[in-house]
């Protein structure tokens, strides 16, 4: 539609010298309240005049009223003849207009154009689930006018510059507040998983200054697309160390910084070298936390993860299903702030005990104190989850001259501090059990006690014996 001044002028028929309005395209009606728009809605892409726009005022033949200006804060810009004209948050034709009708009292039927030279920084805000929520001013590439290689940045853009999002973040529900000509709002949700799948970008998604985008906290963590959100651009980097903390059933619970492609260290110290190329994953911090010990229940494991709404979400994973199908689902991706709980069984299963042992969960050995009556009295390392008889066999048997081999004492060092003894009957012909042949535990200690006919010869002050290896064996591990 043409404007209605250059309308009147195309139907005056004196050739006089008159000034028109330019041609101007309809501007949409927005309603002042704020508009909730689906991501297949038009967003409006109007570029609103603020303070810091460098624009062109053409006054059609009349040159000395045509000039350059810098927009004020206010948005104010001071015109010949018509003095101080406000041309914040209007588009560069809703600018031509209020121009226009300003010189109309004083030419008769003036013709304005406003052209944008040169466009000031895009301040926006990114809040949410971003790694660093906040205020950020981003540059336009180009000029402005009527160059068409201004380019606007892009939602992707803004959250990549926030450092990406979390992986506590629900990509789906995207927020983009915009404000319009006047005082209303739009609202957009975009979907930035189906974006990234199909490639298909619904609406433009380019930015205006004052722009807000909120990333909202996910309702609940889909483990199969983890993996997927932590490789997209816009998340946040794979390469950041994360401290996160490891608890329950494993050998060094606490805290630790777990760079990809390095080895875990306790927080706060300084790694000496880069290797690899593993990712931030639960098995990677389990297994830099010395493994899980044989109490371990692998298939309830949880996540806690903190999000920026101050709430946490529990994410349950079953790393049986990890090891026994290869479902790389359950080895989620760990962020800032991750805490890793690896419960206690209620019962222990020996076969799926054993087959545990022989996997990158546990460690590679454990220590065991064999002391007293065997051929071979001291620590010894072992397989994780192995067993009584084994340690025993592995220290060389009872010295047959002058051991009890009817049962054994097992001296049990709690991660509580305290320590627990009990006496375990010995029979090589069973299998793993609790009863006689019971899984062993990191610094667990085995005292094979004297025959009865070894205590008569041995003499009272004979304190080097089982108890004195004992003792040297609890000095060993720090009690």
């Amino acid at each position: 539609m043409l404007n209605i001044n250059l309308w009147k002028l195309l139907t005056h028929t004196t050739t006089s010298v008159v000034l028109l309005t330019t041609v101007n395209l309809a501007l949409p009606v927005v309603s002042l309240a704020q508009q909730e728009i689906s991501s297949t809605s038009s967003l409006s892409t109007d570029y609103l005049l603020g303070g810091g726009d460098r624009i062109r005022v053409n006054v059609f033949e009349v040159p000395e009223y045509t000039g350059e200006y810098q927009v004020p804060p206010g948005g104010a810009i001071n015109l010949p003849l018509v003095g101080s004209i406000s041309v914040l948050g209007l588009t560069t034709e809703q600018a031509s207009d209020r121009i226009a009708r300003r010189y109309a009292r004083f030419l008769k039927r003036p013709l304005i154009s406003v052209n944008l030279l040169a466009p000031r920084p895009i301040n926006i805000f990114v809040a949410g689930e971003v790694t660093s929520p906040g205020a950020y001013t981003l540059s336009l590439q180009g000029s402005g006018g009527d160059n068409p290689g201004l380019q606007y940045p892009t939602v992707l853009a803004a959250l990549s510059t926030a450092k990406g999002v979390t992986l506590a973040a629900d990509v789906t529900q995207v927020q983009l507040r915009r404000k319009v000509s006047g005082s209303g709002e739009q609202v957009v949700t975009l979907n930035l998983k189906e974006i990234t799948q199909t490639g298909r970008i619904p609406i433009d998604i380019t930015l205006r200054d004052g722009d807000t985008i909120t990333v909202p906290t996910a309702t609940a963590l889909n483990v199969a697309e983890a993996r997927n959100l932590f490789a997209a651009n816009y998340a946040a980097s794979q390469t950041e160390p994360r401290t996160v903390a490891v608890t329950g059933e494993v050998y060094r619970p606490g805290s630790y910084l777990v760079t990809p492609g390095s080895t875990a260290l306790p927080a706060g110290a300084v790694n000496p070298e880069t290797t690899g190329s593993g990712l931030p994953t639960v098995m990677r911090a389990i297994q830099l936390a010395g493994g899980i010990t044989s109490q371990a229940d692998v298939r309830n494991i949880t996540v806690r993860r903190p999000t920026r709404t101050n709430t946490r979400q529990t994410i349950t994973l079953n790393l049986w299903e990890l090891l026994q199908s290869g479902d790389l689902d359950q080895d989620i991706i760990l962020q800032e702030g991750d805490t890793i709980v690896v419960p206690t069984a209620t019962e222990i299963n020996t076969a799926e005990a054993t087959k545990l042992a022989t996997t990158t969960l546990s460690p590679a050995t454990i220590k065991v104190g064999v002391v007293g009556e065997v051929k071979r009295p001291g620590l010894t390392e072992l397989q994780p989850n192995s067993s009584l008889n084994q340690a025993l066999l592995a220290a060389g048997g009872f010295n047959d001259a002058r051991a009890s081999s009817s049962a054994v004492d097992l001296i049990r060092l709690n991660s509580n501090g305290t320590v627990t003894k009990r006496v375990v009957k010995i029979d090589f012909s069973k299998g793993i059990n609790e009863e006689t042949n019971p899984i062993l535990r990191n610094n667990d200690v085995v005292v094979v006690n004297r025959s009865g006919v070894a205590k008569t010869g041995d003499t009272l002050g004979t304190v080097s014996g089982p108890l004195g290896v004992i003792f040297s064996v609890l000095r060993f591990f720090g009690l």
